[in-house]
């Protein structure tokens, strides 16, 4: 895979180095800086960040494979064990990767990386090659010069243990500790839904609480999919709906019933804070509510804008609209300007159009969703062209529905796989167990 990947690197240098291509393409992929040009037409943008996604990364990953049948599947799947090694434990269930990696910082990061090293490496090739070059030409500015201001900027905001287990993967996987690093703290600019129900909204008033994430389909970042359970020593259990090699998140829940999703905004450039998805993974190690959640986002430097909808066991939801210097909660049924009507003992976030079909569902379909009735509500048009993966919690009972876009599907059309943290948390504990004797 290494060899593979160097030559189709090396290909590309010669493809997109030479004669005839912008500056600004040539110093993304060749690492070469270069000033006094100007950005490519927007029209180029997408078609070039698409084909550079087939000749960079076509090659390096497989989709998973997803069963025909499209309904959520409501029972605890079977997990079956692919690979072991110290600290960690990759597992597949019904097409869907599973990693749960415990221990201290560097254990965990050296677990992840040594059993995602194919997947971590896809990852990393794709923002770095792909998406770096793409917002190259956008921007005007050279990729690896934002990416080293951003990294100056947010470090003496993140805590250290974040580092030090993002370098131990980045080592096991064989990449570049800057490489690693900077696949990371990539801003994140999604354009996504969020939504939470409870009391006379949802059925028997539990909390049911749904996450749509639309963001870059179309370059198959879906390829490196992955449930991750987080054990770290000293901080709480969590698991995420995320990707290989990347160590934050944007969809999670923790073991006391804490979850969240979130929505990019506006605010590049606002670098002077915790990027955001390592600030909701302090979230979910430290807080156990939704007030606690709030005291850790009031008290911690924020970087740019984003949405948010958190959600507890205690019943408890909001919405939030975060910048660097403010903060508005949203409780349920309040509501906003900004939002269409927003049903009692609800709240959601989502783009103007989106937000109406949202809420038009919301009360259609009042006082009876539950997690197979929410799946159906996030889908088209709620969910985006772009929608990526998309999951449903149920904080009480800890389980999460999941959903990953196929290679040419959306994930709203493709099968929901349940997952509970408490039975992978145990799963992870009896397997171990096993190996010691």
């Amino acid at each position: 895979m290494t060899k593979r990947i160097f030559i189709i690197k090396q290909s590309c240098r010669t493809i997109f180095c030479g004669a005839g291509f912008q500056p600004a393409f040539r110093s993304a992929i060749c690492g070469e800086s270069n000033a006094g040009w100007k950005p490519a037409p927007q029209f180029l943008l997408k078609p070039l960040a698409i084909f550079l996604a087939i000749v960079v990364c076509g090659s390096a990953l497989k989709c998973e494979a997803q069963t025909d049948d499209k309904r959520p599947q409501n029972k605890l799947p079977q997990l079956k064990l692919v690979s072991r090694t110290e600290g960690g434990l990759l597992c597949k269930s019904q097409g869907k990767r599973i990693l749960i990696v415990a221990g201290t910082p560097r254990q965990m990061g050296t677990a992840h990386g040594t059993l995602l090293k194919r997947e971590a490496h896809g990852l990393i090739e794709k923002v770095m090659y792909v998406v770096g070059a793409a917002e190259t030409i956008q921007s005007g500015e050279w990729f690896m010069d934002r990416m080293a201001e951003i990294e100056r900027r947010t470090g003496p905001h993140i805590p250290k243990r974040f580092m030090e287990e993002c370098d131990a993967l980045s080592k096991a996987a064989g990449i570049s500790i800057r490489d690693g690093r900077y696949g990371n703290l990539f801003p994140e600019r999604f354009h996504c839904s969020g939504v939470a129900v409870r009391g006379k909204a949802s059925v028997n008033g539990q909390v049911v609480h749904a996450r749509v994430l639309d963001y870059m389909r179309d370059i198959n970042l879906q390829a490196g999919a992955a449930v991750i359970v987080f054990m770290p020593k000293g901080y709480h259990k969590w698991m995420t709906l995320s990707y290989a090699g990347f160590i934050g998140t944007v969809t999670a829940i923790n073991e006391h019933g804490l979850a969240v999703g979130e929505m990019g905004g506006r605010g590049l450039g606002d670098w002077d804070g915790m990027p955001m998805s390592l600030l909701l993974r302090d979230i979910m190690e430290r807080a156990k509510t939704v007030d606690e959640a709030l005291k850790i986002l009031e008290e911690t430097p924020r970087t740019c804008e984003y949405y948010y909808v958190l959600s507890d066991k205690n019943r408890d939801i909001v919405a939030l609209h975060c910048t660097a210097d403010k903060m508005l909660v949203l409780k349920p049924g309040q509501q906003h300007p900004m939002l269409p009507t927003v049903p009692e003992d609800t709240v959601l976030v989502s783009g103007p159009d989106r937000a109406k079909t949202l809420s038009r569902r919301l009360q259609e379909n009042y006082g009876k969703i539950d997690a197979a009735r929410m799946i159906e509500i996030i889908k088209r048009p709620v969910a985006m062209k772009s929608n990526l993966h998309n999951a449903v919690f149920l904080p009480e009972s800890l389980d999460m529905w999941v959903a990953d876009a196929g290679r040419h599907t959306l994930a709203c059309n493709e099968t929901y796989v349940k997952c509970n943290l408490a039975e992978l948390v145990r799963f992870y504990k009896e397997t171990m167990a096993k190996g010691k004797k």
